[in-house]
């Protein structure tokens, strides 16, 4: 078996997480006087704090769609009974539907998808050595003695587990699996009718399924994901409360 392309040897995404490893070193070294040798730990928060104030305007967005869905699940329905049996006719109405409202079935997913890159890049930036030919001091610094460059499964699989990285990654996996329990008992979804089942499922299981995904990536993307999931459930509660849905 050949060895696994590693993506960011292509020169432009090899200069992107040069950049990136460049910025986040010099977060570090501005906030550890502060912070001390979590200075690395805290760079993250804040990038996720800053990427997740970029993308309010999406959150809103978001907010106004699910709106505007729920509003519109009564005639969703009308059109399917009136086009069962012509899937093709119900499609098109459905759309044209939407596009009159100004909203989409897809909208629930646009911060994920918005957050996708930035969580690639930290993953990234945690798991290179180097980067641009340079050693990555980045992954000198820990949370507490569990590195940030270390994810819970790959220091379970090569026995380099102690109980700090188990606690740590303990903590931060309830952190998010208690926010998509919060998340499903307080902001029941707009029900859309016409969506395409996995729509709806995916908007559902999200929350449950980051805290899978956080213990498959390094602890400092694992940082990322549990700040931005306490934010999401923050900015949902007070955005239901603006665009309030039907009853």
């Amino acid at each position: 078996m050949g060895c696994p392309v590693d993506l960011f040897a292509f020169p432009p995404l090899a200069l992107l997480l040069d950049l990136t490893t460049r910025a986040l070193l010099a977060l570090t070294s501005f906030l550890e006087p502060l912070t001390g040798g979590l200075a690395a730990a805290v760079a993250v928060v804040v990038v996720t704090l800053a990427v997740r104030v970029l993308l309010v305007p999406v959150g809103v967005s978001q907010a106004r769609a699910e709106q505007t869905r729920a509003r519109l699940a009564p005639r969703l329905r009308t059109l399917q009974k009136r086009w069962a049996k012509n899937r093709e006719r119900l499609q098109r109405e459905t759309m044209q539907l939407y596009r009159d409202e100004g909203a989409s079935p897809f909208a629930g997913c646009l911060p994920v998808l918005a957050q996708a890159p930035v969580v690639g890049l930290l993953y990234a930036v945690f798991l290179h050595p180097q980067v641009g030919g340079h050693v990555n001091t980045l992954l000198e610094y820990d949370v507490l003695g569990a590195p940030l460059g270390r994810s819970l499964v790959g220091a379970l699989s090569t026995g380099t587990a102690d109980a700090t990285t188990l606690a740590v990654f303990a903590v931060l996996v309830a952190v998010i699996a208690g926010v998509a329990e919060l998340t499903r008992r307080l902001l029941r979804p707009a029900v859309d009718p016409s969506a395409p089942a996995w729509t709806t499922g995916m908007v559902g299981i999200l929350p449950f399924t980051t805290a899978c995904v956080a213990l498959f990536v390094p602890l400092a993307a694992g940082l990322y994901l549990t700040v931005t999931t306490a934010w999401t459930l923050c900015q949902r509660l007070l955005l239901r409360r603006r665009y309030p849905l039907p009853r």
